[in-house]
């Protein structure tokens, strides 16, 4: 019998490559799976309980036929089951709902209408993600949200579109552009780093001035994603391996999402016990403590978080960030961020504008990946600095 998940740690379950959205920051949708070669109910059957949060992602997760049952299955083995989805077919997910209410759902949203639409590659994407999010508040679901990509296309949009998710009762995340293995791209870093850095510090403002606990540490990640957009040190080391792990469709485990060398073994041919307690995995940790990529993703910013030992609560410095940033936005003082980032310090890259837009675009040739052969070689290098 395998033995539980480790207290507060998170999962995140790639259950396929293919995605019906064109992303201009993400090629997955090149880059497809084949359905037979994805990762089972019978394999994810294999997972122990006790996960804080389980994501079911992408690709695109409702492009499963059996995204259903693979829910039914993983359900009870987590605190909290998350699906991330482009929102292109609430439908497939009304029933799920429908049956599990506080399931937390959470439809990627880049922009208002015309900038979302441009960025991913949709036709409507924007009205059909709107009234599915609201679509599945009606039919009784009590966590979702919308999530952005912060990005030079977007930046002048980003306080406008939490408004929107105020507006609409509904939760906002954030993440920065990076470069990992499953994007097949490398040139995902903003063009304009002090611009887009400065315009967070809006959004975080902004958060702060609410009653909600989770958005005051909504606003310590978006702290962290400045110092990732400037090129900058985690605000926290991570924890990838220890507090997160990913699996992937053909069902293999890594530390992380980034970095494709970082493989702990494979959830089919092996049991969890042995993936996670075995000489690879602490092997992989010691390297995650030296890792140089420069990561600030939810996944592994939000276990970082963390207090170790009362895993309830946050770490001492994030805490009394929220806590001394609150009290200042409350007294209507202004926050000083300087006290925290050091803008004189801006990485510099040979990245050139625009990032295209695949809008409209038809019959573009797809490479459906084999199950045989390294998943990831013809990625290359890349760095997230």
């Amino acid at each position: 019998m395998e033995q539980g998940a480790r207290e507060c740690m998170d999962l995140t379950v790639i259950t396929t490559y293919r995605c019906n959205s064109k992303c201009s920051m993400c090629y997955i949708w090149q880059n497809p799976t084949r359905p037979d070669d994805e990762v089972s109910p019978a394999t994810l059957e294999k997972l122990p309980g006790g996960f804080d949060n389980l994501n079911l992602t992408g690709g695109e997760p409702t492009l499963r036929k059996d995204l259903a049952e693979l829910v039914d299955l993983l359900y009870p083995k987590a605190r909290v089951l998350e699906i991330s989805s482009n929102g292109l077919h609430p439908e497939r997910l009304e029933p799920i709902i429908r049956k599990y209410p506080n399931i937390k759902v959470r439809f990627s949203l880049e922009g208002m209408e015309l900038t979302n639409d441009r960025i991913r590659g949709e036709e409507n994407g924007f009205k059909t993600k709107t009234a599915g999010l609201l679509r599945l508040k009606q039919a009784g679901g009590t966590d979702l949200g919308l999530g952005a990509v912060i990005q030079d296309d977007n930046i002048g949009e980003l306080v406008e579109l939490y408004r929107l998710t105020q507006a609409m009762g509904v939760e906002f995340a954030t993440s920065a552009l990076h470069n990992a293995f499953q994007f097949h791209k490398s040139d995902n870093v903003p063009y304009d780093r002090l611009r887009v850095a400065r315009a967070i510090e809006k959004l975080i403002v902004e958060m702060l001035r609410t009653n909600s606990v989770k958005n005051w540490f909504r606003a310590y990640l978006n702290l962290g994603l400045i110092e990732k957009v400037l090129g900058h040190d985690r605000l926290i080391p991570c924890t990838a391996a220890q507090d997160f792990v990913f699996i992937d469709p053909w069902s293999d485990v890594y530390a992380c999402n980034v970095r494709p060398d970082l493989w702990m073994g494979n959830l089919a041919a092996q049991s969890w016990d042995e993936i996670m307690t075995g000489e690879r995995a602490r092997a992989l940790r010691a390297q995650v403590a030296a890792c140089p990529q420069n990561c600030w993703m939810v996944t592994t910013a939000r276990t970082a978080m963390r207090n170790p030992r009362l895993t309830f609560l946050p770490k001492r410095k994030p805490l009394q960030w929220v806590i001394e940033s609150k009290l200042r936005v409350s007294l209507g003082l202004p926050l000083d961020f300087s006290r925290y980032i050091d803008y004189s310090r801006v990485q510099q890259d040979a990245v050139k504008p625009p990032r295209p837009s695949f809008l409209g675009i038809k019959g573009v040739r797809r490479n459906l990946r084999p199950k045989t052969g390294p998943h990831y070689a013809a990625f290359g290098e890349f760095f997230n600095r």
